[in-house]
């Protein structure tokens, strides 16, 4: 087996001497090995991950399994994610140091102090995994369109425009004004869709429609607690639309698990979603803007490792 580690480093930028550590205790582990057979990289761009993984597997012997490691947040575990899909004999683990490692909790709480065990994780068996074909990309968390990414692009837009960056009040500050006013923008909060679920006709307006693998987004927040990300279905929870206050209450029920009464959920595993006007649309944690996307569910598409033979939890 050869094992592939992938280090997002703004994780790490003012902590330069945590990422050393962890290279060092990477290569301790593997200097024990009678074969060591391993590469230890670090992704300077987004998506460049894809083809660091891609030159590592035209090295890699034939037939020879390739074990990814993702070290970070959601925002490598997404890159490699999308670096293995179609890939033979390919394995992916995540490795959480980033603010937000969704993924992770789809094994339960308090487990993420076991995935930074080198010698576990690379022993480790795997859990074959659902994924989601989004577009043109790949998701292992959930995909959203509405509301959230149209918050989150809008934020980007304001970021880009401070050379120095935004300071955390700021930052906070802008994401609440702009949240606000989304709230009573109705091309955001109450868009007519075109959505197909399974051939069936759910078109009409939402404020929110989220296509859901694993129950957890965000630091703390449970989406859906019955999704499970390898049960071979797609959770699809659409918002219908609602006065400012019943929408928030409504996002904040659903941040606690719970699904409100002006929710429709659906089980499925194909979802096409078009409208007029550009969508605001986020993958995992990739966001873009387009009229039309489907999301297909992809079964056991990846082999996910699973220190201590864990297994996905309910909640």
């Amino acid at each position: 087996m050869k094992h592939v580690y992938i280090i997002d480093p703004k994780l790490f930028r003012e902590q330069q001497w945590k990422m050393d550590g962890l290279i060092d205790s990477i290569g301790q582990y593997f200097r024990t090995q009678e074969k060591p057979n391993f590469s230890t990289l670090v992704e300077k761009f987004p998506r460049e991950a894809i083809g660091l993984i891609q030159r590592q597997v035209d090295e890699a012997e034939e037939d020879e399994t390739v074990r990814v490691y993702a070290i970070g947040g959601d925002d490598i575990l997404f890159d490699c994610l999308n670096g293995i899909v179609g890939l033979p004999n390919m394995e992916l683990a995540t490795v959480p140091y980033g603010t937000v490692n969704s993924f992770i909790r789809s094994f339960g709480e308090g487990k993420a102090e076991l995935f930074r065990n080198i010698p576990a994780l690379a022993e480790a068996p795997v859990i074959p995994t659902d994924m989601i074909k989004a577009g043109y990309n790949y998701a292992i968390n959930g995909c959203t369109v509405g509301l959230t990414p149209a918050v989150a692009i809008k934020m980007r837009d304001v970021s880009a425009k401070f050379e120095k960056g935004l300071n955390r009040f700021s930052a906070a500050l802008w994401h609440f004004l702009i949240n606000f006013v989304s709230l009573f923008d109705k091309d955001i909060i109450a868009r007519r869709y075109t959505v197909t679920i399974d051939d069936n006709d759910y078109s009409g307006n939402y404020s929110l429609i989220n296509i859901i693998n694993g129950p957890c987004f965000g630091r703390k927040k449970n989406a859906l607690p019955e999704a499970m990300p390898d049960d071979g279905f797609l959770d699809v929870v659409l918002f219908k639309p609602a006065d400012v206050l019943s929408t928030l209450a409504s996002f904040a029920k659903y941040a606690r698990g719970k699904i409100p009464s002006n929710c429709v959920r659906v089980q499925a595993r194909k979802v096409a979603i078009q409208s007029d006007n550009p969508m605001w649309i986020q993958t995992d944690s990739e966001y873009l803007m387009d009229t039309s996307i489907n999301f297909e569910l992809v079964p056991e598409a990846v082999q996910m490792v699973a220190v201590d033979n864990l297994a996905y939890q309910r909640f």
